[in-house]
């Protein structure tokens, strides 16, 4: 149960039918109601995808997450629901896991640790976590892949497509004909646990000057595609930490911040999914010291170029200059812009780069829940886009997005209080591009990794 796993047909056959049939169910009714001229209710339809994608707990849920943070890829009631979904798959029993262990290590694999915990310590869209004892007695975390995981993803996607090309013709406010290859793209990566390890070692590399940040080992040895064995870091979950003091709370928003910012400053690589579950928080003396980062699976590497832009959408933003903001945008991958979008564009990117342009303290954003936050300026943008598009969105955008509104949501929920302007220009002090591409070569050839074409 090895390669023969690998793209089964039966497997790959099963999941279109239960996906697809689910999925092409709620299409039709759409087409239908456009064809007949029926009004459809959006929040019912929206229910019924929600429930459909909820129940699978799988790759199409993940890919539905990320799909609900741009805006107008799904109509607006859709990217609401869709956002409440939460990875929650069910685990995998002792015997699975048994047979999965043996696939991976061979039948003497429990030879191999001093302690291998039963119980998954964590079950996500992939695959599960169990905790472990090296034989030195080095605590574990060993990520086991779902079976039959490659199989699961090309069929979600080929769905995604077609809800996608659904969208496409019934609401053409965006193109995301490269939303589609760059979220197919990444998924296809996160497959590969191989990759994540040596994303681990990069960002061990990248991080390792950074006080407060943790980037767990890697155990080689113990690992292989589908399979991925690191250092256990103890660590309390972010969320508990709310009702600490204001200089706790802002100690942890601060090293988030840096834990995000400069690996892409720096090197040009971002953690793309900033989600609560992905980061623990160790502490020293019953007071937080620092974060551990935990999951590797979701790393963007940019070409410079790209990095540039984004340093230059700021400071155009910043000074006001049009031109150098449109420029940005075209660096960025937007292409043919009238100035209806770029307009819209600038609604969205001065939400986005509005706390690191305000210098003073203060929080990410007043008033607003991590649930609502950014929802209204993506209803404007909307709008805009609904009258003046369609816009065909850039792939890089796609992480970029979910990465920012996904650390955004951890500033709230902290209710952290800091001057997000010092902290990213402290990020991108002395940065030049030639500077950051020898960085880069240096880093990702350490750890084994191409850079991605400009």
């Amino acid at each position: 149960m090895a390669d023969d796993e690998r793209n089964r047909f039966t497997a790959r056959a099963a999941r279109y039918a239960r996906v697809g049939g689910d999925v092409s169910g709620v299409a039709a009714k759409i087409v239908g109601s456009r064809l007949l001229g029926r009004a459809l209710d959006d929040e019912k339809t929206a229910a019924e995808i929600t429930a459909v994608l909820g129940g699978l707990k799988g790759p199409l849920m993940k890919v539905a997450q990320l799909l609900s943070t741009i805006p107008e890829a799904v109509p607006p009631e859709y990217a609401e629901a869709l956002a409440g979904l939460q990875s929650n798959a069910p685990p995998m029993g002792w015997a699975f896991v048994r047979r999965r262990m043996i696939a991976e290590l061979g039948p003497d694999w429990e030879s191999r640790f001093a302690r291998f915990e039963r119980v998954p310590a964590a079950a996500a869209s992939l695959g599960q976590v169990h905790r472990a004892t090296a034989l030195d007695g080095a605590p574990l975390a060993v990520k086991l892949q779902y079976p039959d995981m490659e199989s699961a993803v090309e069929a979600d996607l080929k769905q995604f497509s077609l809800v996608l090309s659904l969208h496409r013709r019934m609401r053409p406010a965006i193109d995301t004909r490269e939303v589609a290859e760059e979220i197919g793209a990444r998924l296809r990566e996160e497959l590969d646990y191989r990759r994540e390890a040596r994303h681990a070692e990069l960002y061990r590399t990248v991080l390792a000057d950074e006080p407060g940040i943790r980037v767990p080992d890697v155990h080689s040895d113990l690992s292989t595609r589908r399979l991925l064995t690191m250092g256990w870091l103890e660590g309390r979950r972010l969320l508990e930490f709310k009702g600490h003091d204001l200089a706790d709370r802002n100690r942890i928003a601060d090293t988030m911040f840096r834990a995000w910012w400069h690996p892409f400053t720096r090197v040009g690589v971002i953690h793309g999914d900033p989600h609560l579950g992905n980061y623990t928080v160790y502490e020293e003396d019953g007071a937080p010291a620092g974060i551990n980062l935990l999951d590797y699976g979701c790393v963007r590497i940019f070409p410079p170029k790209f990095v540039t832009g984004v340093i230059e959408l700021y400071r155009g933003l910043q000074q006001n200059d049009h031109e150098r903001v449109v420029a940005a945008y075209e660096v960025w991958g937007f292409r043919g812009l009238k100035k209806e979008i770029i307009e819209a564009l600038d609604i969205w990117a001065r939400f986005i780069y509005g706390p690191l342009l305000d210098d003073r303290v203060r929080r990410i954003a007043d008033g607003v829940s991590a649930a609502q936050y950014g929802r209204r300026e993506a209803f404007r943008v909307a709008q805009a886009l609904k009258e003046h598009g369609p816009v065909t969105v850039p792939r890089e955008f796609v992480f970029m997005d979910r990465a920012a509104l996904g650390l955004g949501g951890v500033f709230i929920h902290l209710d952290a209080e800091l001057n997000f302007h010092d902290l990213f220009n402290a990020a991108i002090e002395g940065y030049e591009e030639r500077l950051l591409a020898e960085r880069q070569a240096r880093a990702l050839a350490g750890a084994g990794l191409e850079p991605m074409a400009a």
